[in-house]
């Protein structure tokens, strides 16, 4: 027990890729004997109500003196980071966004000393989005360079990353996961029987519906596919886009073959009814969603942004296309949708990558590896990889 861990994580608690892999990575450190402490402002989703042997919930209260303007979160984080990690005798830091979690990682080692160790996690927006505003850059370039490990969930990210910022330091590739015991094919024709019937195809789109994801080219896809074979479109997810795209569909006249299922916890149950991922994105780090599809045996058919192609490997887990070619992803799905044997090709492939690439327990020991290096210390006899 004494080459276990203290390892506080900082995540944004709310709905969201970096919020889900970074509270899953807890459990599964948890559950190998390391003690978790979350910080943040309330409890990962993820993390539920439930009670989790060797995981601990530690809230950031947000002082409102009247001399402040705007509530200093990220002061109070930083403090609290700091609080915990002196009563807690902390290990490392892990923090997921360079802004503001590895800022304020930063200034709580400043107040610990140096035995803290912190690691920097980057998803995405704090490189494709903040990092494009010059006001921000030098915060999140020092954020960065002052970590003692950064990883990022996909190449594409890497290469961005030295791009905007012009970072030289060390990348550790970390892919995103999911648990192999949560996502898994599911027997779910009940389910699927109250939004088709058994001749029917469903197309599936899932994600917070911001301009970024390109919901619009999902319907023009599903609009040209419906001419050619029965299928019905569901959408998952809440967003603010979703009004644009009702208005879209009521002009297509396509409202009787359209579901909007709104946001669900149970995306495996849901994923599994599904023929087809759709993934258009202009903008996409790596694209945990089709992650989720995969493990779950369903293609996704996307574009070839970011880090999608890291991850979607065309021709043998789904297809990819140009960013806005609705023609050649609707060709891919007329393909898939009536082509039985490849469809289950295809079924086969998404579960072979999704239990070897992406098995959490491999993902899981990475970051552990990248603790004791942080550390100094000798990589004990872990438990083995079970992929």
């Amino acid at each position: 027990m004494n080459d276990m861990l203290r390892i506080g994580i900082t995540c944004y608690p709310s709905l969201g890729g970096s919020g889900v892999v970074a509270t899953e990575l807890g459990k599964l450190l948890a559950e190998q004997g390391h003690e978790v402490h979350f910080i943040a402002n309330g409890i990962p989703f993820r993390l539920g109500g439930n009670f989790h042997k060797n995981i601990f919930y530690h809230e950031v209260e947000v002082n409102d003196y009247y001399v402040f303007r705007y509530p200093p979160y990220d002061l109070s984080l930083a403090t609290k980071m700091a609080q915990v990690a002196k009563m807690k005798n902390l290990d490392v830091l892990h923090v997921h966004y360079a802004v503001p979690h590895a800022v304020c990682a930063f200034l709580a080692k400043q107040m610990v000393g140096d035995r803290l160790k912190v690691v920097t996690t980057l998803h995405g927006t704090d490189i494709t989005v903040l990092a494009q505003d010059e006001s921000l850059k030098d915060l999140i370039r020092l954020a960065i360079n002052e970590s003692d490990a950064v990883t990022a969930v996909s190449q594409d990210l890497i290469r961005e990353t030295r791009e905007v910022l012009d970072i030289t330091r060390e990348i550790d590739l970390t892919y995103n996961f999911v648990d192999k015991r949560v996502y898994y094919p599911r027997e779910s024709s009940s389910l699927r029987s109250d939004f088709a019937t058994p001749d029917e195809k469903i197309m599936m789109h899932i994600s917070n519906f911001r301009p970024v994801k390109r919901v619009g080219d999902v319907l023009e896809v599903f609009e040209k596919v419906q001419r050619e074979l029965k299928a019905k479109l569901l959408f998952v997810g809440e967003g603010p886009d979703l009004p644009k795209i009702r208005c879209k569909i009521e002009a297509l006249g396509l409202e009787d073959k359209v579901h909007f299922i709104g946001k669900q916890d149970d995306i495996a149950h849901v994923l599994s009814m599904a023929d087809v991922l759709m993934l258009p994105s202009e903008k996409e780090s790596f694209g945990l969603v089709a992650l989720e599809a995969m493990a779950c045996g369903v293609p996704t058919i996307g574009s070839t942004a970011g880090g999608i192609p890291e991850l979607v490997v065309h021709g043998e887990t789904g297809y990819l296309a140009p960013i806005g070619d609705t023609e050649q992803m609707a060709e891919y799905a007329i393909r898939l949708l009536t082509d039985e044997r490849e469809a289950a090709r295809l079924r086969e492939a998404c579960l072979r990558r999704a239990q070897t690439m992406f098995c959490n327990d491999r993902i899981r020991r990475q970051y552990e590896e990248i603790y004791y290096r942080v550390l100094g210390r000798e990589v004990p006899g872990l438990k083995p990889v079970n992929c």
